[in-house]
């Protein structure tokens, strides 16, 4: 079954783009959720007249976000946890974090275009990944310090 995807869906594609998927994930889900609409002869044409009316738009937002992939090349953000004797923080550090240390650089990054690869439980340093644009990703180095 083809769908057009209303929103970006992490895995599964961004807005505008034509996936396929099983039928009972997008009749039972997508659909009923407005994630996506069915891919029919007339909303293909519609998606093709909404991309190239955007085009211009789409160019400025991969520019804004090529500038913001440009700051967090050179930026270490720090993360204070509280840390036990044995170096292990308490709970562990979480996009919400991330973004909220990112927030007071002056940097406005949704929580869900953050994602942590490896599990943080200890202090030191570490990356995560940011999706900035369909085209455009970038890492942020974060260290975890003790409060």
């Amino acid at each position: 079954m083809e769908v057009i995807l209303k929103t970006d869906i992490k895995g599964l594609g961004y807005k505008n783009d034509l996936v396929a998927v099983k039928p009972g994930y997008g009749r039972n889900y997508l659909i009923p959720q407005g994630f996506a609409v069915l891919a029919t002869l007339s909303n293909k044409k519609i998606l093709a007249e909404n991309i190239k009316q955007a085009a211009h738009k789409a160019e400025k937002i991969k520019t804004e976000a090529e500038g913001i992939s440009a700051k967090l090349a050179n930026l270490t953000l720090e993360i204070k946890a509280k840390i036990g004797e044995s170096g292990k923080i308490f709970g562990k550090v979480t996009t919400l974090q991330i973004s909220d240390a990112l927030a007071s650089q002056g940097i406005e990054i949704d929580r869900k275009k953050i994602s942590i690869n490896v599990p943080v439980q200890t202090a030191g340093e570490f990356e995560a990944e940011v999706d900035l644009h369909r085209e455009v990703k970038s890492s942020v180095k974060f260290a975890v310090v003790a409060e």
